[in-house]
Formats: structure tokens, C-alpha cells, sequence
């Protein structure tokens, strides 16, 4: 980011008082973690974890016709979901490759939210913006800046949301709508989407109303293990559910960002049938990019799940993937990776030519070393 301090989010004292180690994660300053990643991690999955998320964006597309314009811009037939529900999808190049995901919520059949990653908000915004419908009959607001957005995930996320702001403010998993009026006076959006793979809340507050919630299900989930999670656990709970990372496990080439380290050039510019992501895509509908995300995806290649079958090094971004432990041809590379808390085993994400679920590979974790790993379809728990 150069000489440009990161952005703090209206969190950021909050995540202090907690013992926060606050890093720049994409130009803002957010935590890594609070105490460990694995205590983090174990404590979402057993109970309840709590995350500032106010990186990400928040859109909101209004006009007559919206779903049906939202549809034709989008791997996603949004005319298929009701007022009231949530639904994921990609956005494609002419070339049909992968510019980013996103989570959309339908309020009613003229708005819709969506939730784009936090370093493609800009990116995001003004690709739909040339796309939009030439008589000004759909909009895009963008109302990232003036948002704040906390995440609640794990089993008992649900308990501790209406135990905050009233019986009945859970919307249900991938369900959405306004805050209902509660006594604490807290409004804005909240839907029952996240990253971790548990039930639990995304909840879209103004700013000024953010330290006041934080401290609201802080305090509602004393008693029921809820702890502040950080970016370290946030990422080893969303690979264990198999979710695709923006920017890691697909890279639109239009930014220019160049490769991760260890991963050829182009290898991350991937179409959505080569991520295996059969709920973010309809092909029953017309979309920017169809035509040539067929044509352009590889058959051989899938996005696919690694899983170590003994103790040692982890899978980690840019490892080579083998078909066998000694010689062999290379079949892939890792692009996400990490010890799962959860299994005790080290597990990743790889895209791979010619494998199929059951197969052992072997990862290259070092010169000198390669781990074997079976292939499987997320998730991993």
C-alpha cells in the first residue's frame, strides 16, 4: 500500500481491548488473530465465534427488472429466488473467466444487496456499471464506506442473535431481511450467510452503530463460548468447508496482480466449471461470458480437495501436486492450504489435470519432500 495507512474499520477499539494483533490485510487494519487461530477455530466450530468483516463490500442494485438484469450479468439465475433469500454467484469476463464471487441477498423484486470481496469492491462496481441497462432503469449504490459488517458463525450463533436483538431476529440460513425493531435500537440488514460453513449471521449496521453491537453479542454470548475470531481462523474454517478465496483460488488477469509465488502464469485465471462450484452456477439461463466459459474450460481440470494421509508439513500456496511419489509429471498446484484444526491433518486446494476423487497424489511440501494426499470433494468436515 505504499506510504497509505490502512484503513481502520469503527471496530478497531474494540479489537484492541480484546488483545487483538491487527495487521494491513488489503488496505485495512483488522485482526489476525486474538489469541490463537486453533483456539479460535475450535471455539467457531464448537460454539460461536465473532468477526469484523467491515473489509468487505455492500452493494445495492435497485430498479424494475433487477433480478432479471442481475441474472443476465452473472453465473446465478436470480429470477429463481424469492424476496427474502440469499443466493451465490460469479461474475465472467467476456472470456468467461472468473472476475469474483459473490454473496447476493433479495429484498424484494426492485432491490437486492450483494457483498463483494473487499479488494474488488472497485473492481466489481464499475465492471456491473458498464453492464447496466442503457435507459437508467437499474442503479448501483454502493454503501460499502458507511457499513459496517459483523459476522456470527457457529452452533450457536442463532441462540445468541435473538438473545441480543429479540426472539425471532435470526433470519434462518441463507434467508434475509431488515433488522426487526429491538430494544437496543440497532438497525440495518442482516442475513444468514458467512464463511466459516456454520449456521450464523452476517448483520450490516451503520457505522456509528458497530463498538454498540459488538459489545451487545459479546455480552449475549457470555455463557455460551462465543469468542472474537480473527483473519488466521477465518480462513483455515473456510477451507475446511471447501469455499473458494478471491484473488488465491481464482485470479481475474485483468487486475494485473501477477502469481502467487510458485503458481505459473495463468494458472489462476479459471472459469467457473473448472472451480467444481455447482451452487453458484445455472447454466439454464443466458449470462456474460457462458459462451466462452464452454469453450475456454479445460475438461481435465478441476478444482479439487487434498487431504494428507499422514503427519508432516502442509499443503501450502504454489506446491506442486505429483502423480506419484518419486518422477511422475506435475498435475497441479496447491492454492489454498493449511493445517485443519478441526481433523488434525494438514488439508488443501488444488486445481488438477486428470484426478478424480479417491486418487493419491503426492504434494511437493519441499526439494526434498513430497506428502501424499488423497483427493477429495469438499468439504473436508
Amino acid at each position: 500500500m505504499g506510504d497509505v495507512a490502512p484503513v481502520r474499520t469503527a471496530l478497531f477499539e474494540k479489537h484492541l481491548e480484546a488483545g487483538a494483533t491487527m495487521v494491513d490485510f488489503h488496505g485495512f487494519e483488522l485482526p489476525i488473530r486474538y489469541s490463537t487461530i486453533q483456539e479460535e477455530h475450535l471455539g467457531c466450530r464448537a460454539a460461536a465465534g465473532l468477526f469484523d468483516v467491515s473489509h468487505m463490500g455492500f452493494l445495492a442494485f435497485r430498479g424494475d427488472g433487477v433480478k432479471e438484469w442481475l441474472s443476465s450479468v452473472s453465473t446465478q439465475d436470480v429470477t429463481r429466488f424469492e424476496a427474502g433469500s440469499c443466493g451465490y454467484t460469479h461474475f465472467l469476463d467476456e472470456g468467461g473467466r472468473i472476475i469474483d464471487d459473490m454473496i447476493f441477498a433479495v429484498d424484494s423484486e426492485d432491490l437486492i444487496y450483494g457483498v463483494p470481496n473487499a479488494s474488488m469492491i472497485p473492481i466489481v462496481r464499475d465492471w456491473l456499471t458498464t453492464l447496466l441497462p442503457t435507459d437508467g432503469g437499474v442503479t448501483i449504490t454502493d454503501l460499502s464506506r458507511d457499513t459496517s459488517i459483523l459476522a456470527l458463525q457457529g452452533p450457536n450463533a442463532p441462540t445468541i442473535i435473538d438473545n441480543a436483538l429479540g426472539e425471532g431476529a435470526y433470519p434462518g440460513r441463507f434467508k434475509c431481511k431488515e433488522l426487526q425493531k429491538n430494544s437496543p435500537g440497532i438497525t440495518g440488514w442482516i442475513q444468514g450467510t458467512g464463511y466459516t460453513g456454520e449456521r450464523g449471521v452476517e448483520i450490516f449496521v451503520p457505522n456509528n452503530q458497530a463498538p454498540k453491537l459488538w459489545d451487545l453479542l459479546m455480552e449475549a454470548g457470555r455463557g455460551l463460548g462465543l469468542v472474537p475470531v480473527g483473519l488466521g481462523a477465518r480462513d483455515t474454517l473456510r477451507l475446511e468447508k471447501g469455499y473458494l478465496l478471491s484473488g488465491q483460488d481464482f485470479s481475474w488477469p485483468g487486475l494485473n496482480l501477477g502469481q502467487a509465488a510458485g503458481v505459473p502464469e495463468g494458472f489462476l485465471a479459471r472459469t467457473s466449471l473448472e472451480t467444481n462450484v455447482p451452487y453458484g452456477v445455472n447454466m439454464g439461463h443466458d449470462f456474460v461470458g457462458k459462451e466462452a466459459m464452454i469453450r475456454n474450460s479445460d475438461p481435465d481440470v478441476g478444482w479439487a480437495g487434498l487431504r494428507c494421509l499422514g503427519r508432516g508439513p502442509s499443503p501450502r500456496v504454489g506446491h506442486e501436486v505429483h502423480s506419484s511419489e518419486e518422477g511422475g509429471s506435475i498435475i497441479g498446484f496447491v492454492t489454498s492450504g493449511a493445517p485443519s484444526p478441526s481433523i488434525g491433518l494438514g488439508i488443501g486446494m488444488a486445481y488438477l489435470r486428470g484426478a478424480e476423487a479417491g486418487d493419491t497424489v503426492y504434494v511437493q511440501t519441499s526439494p526434498r519432500r513430497r506428502i501424499p494426499a488423497e483427493v477429495t470433494s469438499p468439504p473436508f468436515i
